[in-house]
């Protein structure tokens, strides 16, 4: 089987099962490799360059250890997407934005709409002009992952990213898709597949989805 590498942040917070930091959430084989001090703070909304050699080392390291892909554990790197697989010799996916230009009529939902910007759509290759919606600001899911908490509410964590997702629809009411763009918000997909009749993306669809094109190249 196929083994994926994953570049973490350096957190604390909770895993649950469907969070990409939690090996069960995946039927291949994962190695892990933590960037050391790459806080969220710091990537999501520092965006600070200096991270971006320490994650080229992990990821060197993971290539060695013979992973046939790698990918990471905050959606917010895709601004590197480009620096990276240029660093690394193995496929890369940093995002799950990169669907974004696959699919019409997707919105995203992620942690910090206020963050989240026009550069990362560009270096997704998606339309600027993609709908984004954030979790509430202050809400206990979202401090918990930015500010990097022990505790996780997830009933709290699941009924914040279905608010979002239905806030999305409601302002753009012909959405068909919904990209994740967090990595700690998987387990809640099933959630906004309900609530929002939506086709719901994230980082292990398009994990799953380059994996098998792999495959069948080879």
């Amino acid at each position: 089987m196929k083994t994926l590498g994953i570049l973490m942040l350096d957190t604390r917070f909770p895993r649950l099962r469907g969070d990409i930091g939690n090996p069960a959430t995946f039927d291949m084989p994962v190695r892990y490799a933590v960037v050391r001090r790459a806080s969220p703070r710091r990537v999501v909304h520092e965006r600070d360059i200096t991270l971006l050699a320490p994650f080229v080392e992990a990821g060197r390291a993971l290539a060695r250890e013979g992973v046939d892909a790698i990918t990471t554990s905050c959606g917010f790197l895709v601004l590197w997407q480009r620096e990276l697989q240029a660093a690394l010799d193995v496929p890369v996916w940093t995002s799950s934005l990169l669907l974004l230009p696959e699919l019409q009529g997707a919105g995203v939902v992620t942690i910090d709409a206020t963050a989240l910007g026009a550069d990362h759509l560009r270096a997704a290759g998606a339309d600027v002009a993609t709908p984004i919606e954030g979790i509430a600001p202050g809400s206990a899911f979202q401090r918990c992952l930015l500010e990097d908490q022990p505790e996780l509410d997830a009933d709290d964590a699941m009924l914040q990213v279905v608010a979002a997702a239905q806030r999305l629809l409601g302002r753009h009411p012909t959405l068909t898709d919904i990209v994740l763009e967090c990595t700690n918000m998987l387990p809640y997909a099933d959630a906004v597949r309900r609530a929002t009749g939506c086709r719901v993306h994230d980082i292990t669809t398009l994990v799953a989805q380059r994996m098998a094109a792999q495959a069948a190249m080879h």
